[in-house]
């Protein structure tokens, strides 16, 4: 019985480091996510700005 519980502990403790793994890797692509769209935000910040000057120029 030793052996099975040990086969037993060595997949729970293999599962800790995949589900770990996989938690770093969704936390990496999200702060990407957030960047970009942070980046985005400006972008368009910018263009808003402009083309509301250009329609408050038309006056």
């Amino acid at each position: 019985m030793g052996f099975w519980s040990d086969e037993e502990a060595q997949v729970s403790i293999e599962m800790i480091i995949v589900a770990a793994a996989l938690i770093a890797v969704a936390v990496v692509f999200i702060s990407q996510l957030q960047n970009t769209a942070e980046k985005g935000k400006k972008a368009l910040e910018k263009s808003t700005d402009k083309a509301f000057d250009e329609i408050a120029d038309i006056k």
